[in-house]
C-alpha cells in the first residue's frame, strides 16, 4: 500500500509495509530525492533501479497518469509496476 500525492512542483510516492514506509520518494522533473535526502537524475535512477534504456521521465509519467489502474510490465528485464488508485 501506498500513496501517490502531486504538488506543483513534484510527485512524492510513499510505499508502506507492515504500517511502516519502505519507500518515499520525491520525483521532480529532473531529479528524484530519496527519503535519506539523497538525489539522482532520473537517468541515473532508471540505470540502478530499471534499466537504462527507459526515458528520463518514464517513471514520473508513469505516476503522474491520472488513470484508476496503471500495469507496466517488462518482461525482458523482470520489471512489473502496478498502481491501483482508490
Amino acid at each position: 500500500k501506498g500513496f501517490v500525492s502531486k504538488y506543483e512542483d513534484h510527485t512524492q510516492v510513499q510505499i508502506f509495509s507492515a504500517g511502516s514506509s519502505i519507500l518515499n520518494l520525491k520525483i521532480y522533473n529532473d531529479r528524484i530525492c530519496k527519503s535519506t535526502f539523497e538525489c539522482q537524475s532520473l537517468k541515473e535512477f532508471n540505470k540502478q533501479n530499471l534499466d537504462a534504456s527507459y526515458e528520463e521521465g518514464f517513471i514520473k509519467k508513469l505516476f503522474d497518469k491520472n488513470d484508476k489502474r496503471i500495469v507496466f510490465k517488462d518482461r525482458q528485464k523482470g520489471i512489473l509496476i502496478k498502481i491501483t488508485k482508490d
